[in-house]
């Protein structure tokens, strides 16, 4: 009798201890989307109904403080032998790897052996296959509904939309189950925004975040939406005020200095990568990401260091930032073209390094160079739609060599692009066209609106002088020689004056003035092949004119005194 009462004893206690030694029926696991349930199949037992009860709510809750307290009563009460203990173990250790992974786990937390056949083993397990499980079609198990999207969220990528949604019913469920948890409304922003969604989106991570600051994977989610639509600002707004709450955080300091990068706020950008390469030296995303910071500030000889350290020497942006470093740093436009041909080799409708390109191989000396980055922009001219960078590259080069007809084609798009940008090469086209009051006008509205810009003035008294305006062109160029000190713009405005000399002596001193501030001032040293030319003093045409065309080989108005003096 005895021994049947302590028989009787041991099984009851078994029962509370989860022991048995039954297999559990087949979980029915489905890629996404599928309605059929999973097999029936009860959820492990508790050790004890108001201990278990209290791991399973605070893992709902799905907080790191609330997740850490779980584990730690499973740790505190000998769970970790019994299989609701090692399971829960599994399910709170993903959610703090993969959901948060700030602040780090602490070093004494156990992983432990977990069943391989229950329920949420294999929820998870198909998850990182990118497979999803669907949940019981009655489930009252708040768990079961959310965690297939704790480790499948990562192949949401390869889903089609509506497939994605498809699955919010079960999060629904999930969110009607436990209200208070910020598991469900995160999965939920999660799927939106995976699906272009952005304001059902942002709501539900505002939900999630608004049940706990501690769920900074919401805040994040915002900060990205906030970003996407154009309000980057704010975006940075929250970050920064994330940072305030958690300084060492290295997910949001991630993002943040993201965020700065693709604003490009360099300066920031810069110290924000920085701070994170002082934790976390080899992270290559990081490391080319800083040397870009560099090279836009101009920072090239410091951008090496980064450079060097990168692995990838193959990969796209390290090639066009060194190339971006030989070209403007070192000035070697050889080298830099050896770098970008390579990329273009590879990915030949790369239109930022067929335009770069084309920029660098129009400043050649070389008419050979000149001729295939021309090209080059013609080819790119033939998309459905150029871009304004194209646009404006061929606008700058047909002004450069005075082809007014050329460049009067792409006038009024820039103008109606970037106005303020473009009114003085504006007002040089009208002008090479012979339309000089447009020109006047252009030029009249850019100054008025920036005087103190030289290139501004320049423009202006050049038009000043086209329409009869030699006095005031006269004052306005000896105020501002009497003020700059730079030799290219005194060059300029020498050559400006040369044009209301009365005699020609006065003439030929101001554009000597102009070469001896600067040799290559392509105006002065057409001034002075025309000058000699009406002289017909040949020696000093052709010596003018040499150097003219070393600088602008297929310049129009020089091809006429090349035919006639050097051929």
């Amino acid at each position: 009798m005895i021994m049947r009462y302590l028989c009787l004893l041991l099984a009851g206690i078994g029962v509370l201890l989860g022991i048995s030694c039954s297999t559990q029926p087949q979980v029915q696991e489905t890629p996404l989307p599928i309605n059929k349930p999973l097999a029936t199949e009860a959820p492990a037992r508790l050790p004890d109904r108001g201990i278990g009860d209290d791991i399973r709510s605070l893992t709902e809750e799905g907080i790191p403080s609330s997740l850490l307290r779980a584990l730690d009563l499973i740790r505190t009460r000998d769970l970790g032998d019994n299989e609701f203990g090692r399971i829960m173990t599994a399910v709170i250790l993903n959610l703090l790897h993969k959901f948060y992974p700030y602040p780090p786990l602490p070093a004494q937390v156990p992983v432990l052996p977990q069943s391989q056949t229950h329920i949420y083993s294999r929820i998870l397990r198909n998850g990182e296959t990118g497979v999803y499980t669907a949940p019981r079609q009655n489930t009252q198990d708040y768990l079961e509904l959310v965690l297939p999207f704790l480790t499948f969220s990562s192949h949401f990528a390869a889903y089609q939309p509506e497939r994605l949604l498809d699955a919010l019913p079960d999060l629904r469920r999930a969110e009607a189950l436990n209200p208070r948890s910020v598991l469900a409304p995160y999965f939920i922003g999660l799927i939106y925004e995976h699906t272009n969604r952005p304001n059902r989106a942002i709501q539900a991570y505002t939900r999630a975040y608004g049940l706990s600051a501690e769920c900074y994977p919401a805040a994040l989610g915002q900060a990205r939406i906030l970003e996407a639509t154009g309000q980057r600002q704010e975006a940075i707004l929250l970050l920064e005020k994330l940072l305030i709450q958690s300084p060492d955080n290295m997910t949001v300091k991630h993002q943040l200095a993201r965020t700065y990068y693709a604003g490009q706020d360099w300066p920031r950008a810069e110290s924000a990568i920085a701070e994170i390469l002082q934790q976390d030296s080899q992270n290559p995303e990081f490391i080319l990401m800083y040397a870009h910071a560099l090279v836009e500030q101009g920072q090239f000889f410091k951008a090496l260091v980064p450079l060097d350290r990168y692995s990838n020497k193959n990969q796209r942006l390290y090639l066009f930032l060194r190339a971006k470093v030989q070209a403007e740093g070192y000035l070697n436009r050889g080298a830099a073209l050896n770098y970008l041909r390579a990329i273009l080799k590879a990915s030949p409708t790369d239109e930022q390094v067929a335009v770069y390109t084309a920029a660098l191989l129009l400043q050649s000396p070389r008419w050979e160079e000149q001729n295939e980055g021309r090209e080059l922009l013609q080819s790119l001219l033939q998309a459905e739609q150029p871009s304004l960078e194209v646009i404006d590259l061929v606008f700058k080069d047909a002004v450069q060599r005075e082809d007014w007809e050329e460049a009067s084609r792409y006038v009024d798009k820039l103008l109606g692009e970037h106005r303020y940008q473009y009114l003085l090469s504006a007002s040089r086209v009208e002008q090479g066209l012979g339309n000089t009051g447009k020109a006047f006008a252009y030029a009249q509205e850019f100054h008025e609106q920036n005087p103190a810009d030289e290139a501004g003035a320049m423009v202006y008294a050049a038009a000043l002088i086209n329409t009869g305006r030699q006095r005031e062109a006269k004052t306005l160029i000896e105020s501002r020689l009497k003020l700059t000190e730079k030799g290219t713009e005194r060059a300029e405005y020498y050559y400006l004056h040369s044009r209301i000399g009365v005699t020609e002596e006065e003439v030929v001193q101001d554009l000597r003035s102009s070469l001896f501030e600067d040799p290559r001032n392509l105006h002065s040293l057409i001034a002075m092949v025309e000058l000699y030319h009406r002289r017909k003093d040949q020696r000093r045409v052709i010596y003018y004119l040499k150097q003219a065309l070393s600088f602008a080989p297929e310049h129009a108005r020089l091809h006429v005194y090349e035919q006639e003096y050097l051929r």
